[in-house]
């Protein structure tokens, strides 16, 4: 029985992590418009999905190494919210707004951290 709950714990992050960096990818293609030329939409693709290029490398490092991962995604949540916080809406507004993002990132953080904790104790 403890293996199944081995195994939940080791791919759930890394699941929702590729889910999540897909999510974020899915913001990118507001870029493609035919206003644009075929060099300017590659450019905005690029610039656009930056933060979804570098949570990939984090979850690469991560499939061996979960404290980086649990880390890099909560202070990315973080960063969210704190980047969030710092806009013209009301606080409770941006709070909640930020969680879309936030939040998952959060999730996913602490479950790389649970099984960091977890390999480590073991």
């Amino acid at each position: 029985m403890a293996k199944k709950v081995n195994g939940f714990i080791f791919w759930t992050p890394r699941i929702l992590s590729i889910l999540f960096i897909l999510f974020l990818a899915l913001f990118s293609l507001d870029v493609i418009s035919s206003e644009y030329s075929i060099g300017e939409i590659l450019l905005g693709l690029l610039m656009h999905n930056i933060p979804s290029l570098v949570l990939l490398i984090v979850l690469l490092i991560s499939w061996k190494y979960e404290i980086v991962g649990g880390i890099v995604f909560l202070l990315a949540g973080l960063l969210y919210v704190a980047n969030t916080m710092n806009s013209e809406i009301p606080w409770h507004t941006a709070l909640i707004w930020s969680m879309t993002i936030a939040g998952p990132a959060f999730l996913i953080g602490g479950l790389f951290l649970a099984n960091w904790s977890e390999k480590r104790s073991s």
